[in-house]
């Protein structure tokens, strides 16, 4: 046998059929090269004993079987253990050198994906306080495993996913008004995704980040930036991303007190949806259909800040029947509501459902909520109602 008769040619050539290897992966492996392993299993070559210690080290066979042990080795135990390995010699072959780990695969992007798309489902339950912490963890993992990854087949998937959770990270800290890191990761996001090579996730990202901006007052600033996320998509875009970014611009247009342009935009949103709705699956990154109850949210945000009292109500009545927002969400709609409540002159029913939204602020740690219920109330200039000094109570409580 090829370990009796330390015959490492012949424990070379059975490795290499065993495993499937070339020569070449035989060299790589050992250290050599293919024209030098090729001599040797044809014994052309001769190994000295430092050459023989070496091939047995890198293959896992002890160097006593091999009898280039040190000297006076040979007691009736090392007789008995030789044995042994000879009875483990076919494992001791067939198992090989260990491989190399490997940096990705075709599995990294989705389980990375589907971790970030887990996160978002915990969060329409759970304060983003308690989840920050871990997507940022989440984050990290994805952009160490990018940078392991980034000369491999698999980067561009890899970079698409960590713009994903980038882009939920951004949302975390939006939903904690914690304005300057949200718009950090947003821009992460959008880098990401450019990196990737995917315009739409780019487009996508810039989108939220133009939401972001317009509902933190800077609406031309988010204007502009709906004009970009569209320049991203080119001449062919997907409707989905047509009437998203068109709901978006309303907003934007209303937020700056443009009429014209802001009901323009919601035509063509509409124009869009009707176009969307005729693609069964909505494209990566969107997830649901953005149809026309989601698009009566938009135009109800829009008819809010042109005061369109009648019109805000109805496109209000028209979202909730087709879409129920999460918890979160549904704070915000709620500020919204009782915008439009003021307007209307009903007062104490303005700030029954302003405090309604604070106590869904203070429940789940949103001080994005939070952020909105505040807004309202510095909007309100008119008399001081009982219910009015009431909710001034409650709000002072969540601030001390």
């Amino acid at each position: 046998m090829a370990l009796a008769e330390s015959d490492i040619v012949t424990i070379l050539t059975e490795i290499q059929r065993t495993r499937n290897w070339t020569q070449k992966d035989l060299g790589r492996i050992l250290g050599y090269s293919q024209s030098w392993v090729s001599k040797v299993v044809r014994r052309r070559q001769k190994l000295s004993i430092d050459q023989i210690r070496d091939i047995a080290r890198r293959l896992g066979v002890p160097l006593h079987l091999l009898r280039v042990g040190r000297p006076g080795d040979e007691d009736s135990t090392q007789r008995r253990e030789f044995g042994k390995a000879l009875a483990f010699a076919p494992l001791i072959l067939s198992i090989g050198p260990a491989p190399k780990r490997a940096e990705a695969d075709e599995t990294t992007a989705p389980m990375l994906t589907a971790i970030t798309g887990a996160q978002r489902r915990i969060e329409a339950t759970t304060p983003a306080r308690d989840l920050a912490r871990a997507a940022v963890a989440h984050l990290d993992m994805a952009n160490k495993i990018l940078g392991r990854a980034a000369h491999s087949e698999f980067a561009r998937d890899i970079c698409a996913a960590a713009s994903e959770a980038a882009g939920f990270t951004a949302w975390l800290h939006a939903d904690m008004h914690d304005i300057g890191t949200a718009r950090r990761y947003y821009r992460l996001s959008i880098a990401t995704a450019r990196r990737a090579g995917h315009p739409l996730l780019a487009a996508y990202m810039i989108g939220s980040l133009a939401a972001f901006e317009i509902e933190n007052q800077d609406a031309a600033l988010g204007v502009s930036l709906v004009a970009e996320a569209r320049h991203t998509l080119g001449d062919r875009p997907p409707p989905i991303a047509r009437a998203w970014l068109s709901g978006i611009e309303a907003v934007g247009r209303a937020s700056c007190g443009d009429r014209t342009s802001a009901l323009a935009a919601l035509r063509e949103a509409e124009r869009a949806v009707d176009a969307s709705e005729r693609h069964a699956t909505p494209p990566w990154p969107w997830v649901f259909p953005f149809d026309h109850g989601k698009l009566a949210g938009y135009r109800a945000s829009v008819m809010v800040r042109l005061g369109r009292v009648d019109d805000a109500v109805a496109a209000f009545a028209e979202s909730l029947a087709a879409v129920r927002p999460s918890a979160k969400q549904r704070g915000v709609v709620l500020t919204e509501i009782a915008a439009v409540r003021c307007q209307a002159g009903e007062i104490d029913e303005a700030f029954d459902l302003a405090e309604e939204a604070l106590s869904l602020g203070v429940s789940y740690g949103s001080e994005r909520i939070i952020h909105h219920v505040r807004a309202f109330r510095r909007g309100y200039t008119g008399p001081m109602t009982t219910t009015v000094r009431k909710f001034d109570d409650r709000l002072r409580a969540t601030l001390v």
